[in-house]
């Protein structure tokens, strides 16, 4: 009798909480206006998706709707969503720090809206999550530390925001990442000596357009399987390491914009699978090395302006 009544409680809840956040919304082609009505089960509301067991919110999916309006607070009352995707909206405001309660969530995509303010430190309890997508937003502020607690994370896209601080060196300890995007934001620092020695499955790494200095590390090579490597318009000095032609899965490589200088190492001539290759705009100098010639994928080459020969 009393799970009954916890059962009962909880699926009210759900109820509830979807109805508040309907309240918040401007639904200008009447979607939810029409569908979320208590007239039927929410299990079968656009956008929802429920458990078979429990008959709880696991997954609520709503892209692409012209839904405009805020995420209210109540949303982290759903403790059974696994499945979070609001992107290509007109959402605006914070995000709310109460979405760190949602334990059991392994995708968060809140891309391509217009939510302000910082990210919540509150997401670094999301320790489920595989992939966490809040690009294309007007988020502010530093990336917080907490996010690395995030072990299983394989996506992490933050970019075309206006973050800005340094990335906390602890997110390239997650050796469970694939892709990270963090590209068209202000972020400055340097890239750790080490920040590949953790990351061994990483295919994809976005860092372009952003404020960052130093050197490329020379360990770059330990992220051994990355397929695209995007460092564009920062400002990076020094030259371009040779191990960067042990990166032999390597498909893109994007440096230009920096102010690197030295000549393309010899060894650019290893990454057999590169097909664009991005080094216009900097302080190159010497000759181009003729092993270029063997990058027979060669669709794209930017090598100017610079002062090669």
């Amino acid at each position: 009798m009393v799970t009954y009544a916890v059962t009962t409680r909880n699926l009210t809840t759900d109820q509830s909480v979807l109805l508040e956040f309907k309240h918040q919304i401007n639904d200008p082609h009447g979607i939810l206006v029409d569908n979320w009505t208590t007239s039927h089960s929410f299990c079968n509301w656009t956008g929802v998706t429920c458990g078979a067991k429990h008959k709880r919110i696991k997954a609520l999916n709503l892209p692409n709707m012209n839904l405009i309006g805020t995420i209210p607070p109540e949303l982290g009352n759903l403790s059974f969503l696994a499945s979070l995707n609001l992107s290509g909206n007109g959402f605006h405001g914070d995000l709310p720090g109460e979405l760190g309660q949602l334990s059991r969530l392994k995708l968060v995509d809140l891309s391509s809206n217009f939510f302000t303010g910082e990210i919540p430190s509150s997401f670094g309890r999301l320790n489920q999550v595989s992939d966490l997508v809040l690009s294309n937003n007007n988020l502010t502020g530093a990336i917080p530390p907490e996010i690395s607690n995030l072990l299983n994370m394989r996506t992490l896209d933050l970019a075309s925001n206006k973050l800005s601080g340094s990335i906390p060196s602890s997110i390239y300890n997650i050796s469970s990442l694939r892709m990270v995007s963090l590209s068209f934001n202000g972020l400055s620092g340097k890239m750790p000596d080490d920040m590949c020695h953790h990351l061994p499955n990483l295919e994809a790494l976005y860092l372009g357009t952003n404020e960052l200095s130093g050197q490329i590390p020379t360990t770059i090579n330990e992220c051994k399987n990355l397929q695209v490597l995007a460092l564009d318009y920062n400002q990076l000095s020094g030259s371009i390491p040779r191990s960067i032609g042990n990166l032999t899965a390597l498909t893109e490589l994007y440096l230009g914009g920096n102010n690197l200088e030295g000549e393309i190492p010899w060894e650019i001539g290893n990454l057999l699978n590169l097909e664009i290759f991005f080094a216009m705009d900097m302080r190159l100098t010497g000759l181009i090395p003729t092993s270029i010639g063997n990058l027979t994928n060669l669709k794209e080459i930017y090598l100017g302006p610079n002062f090669l020969e």
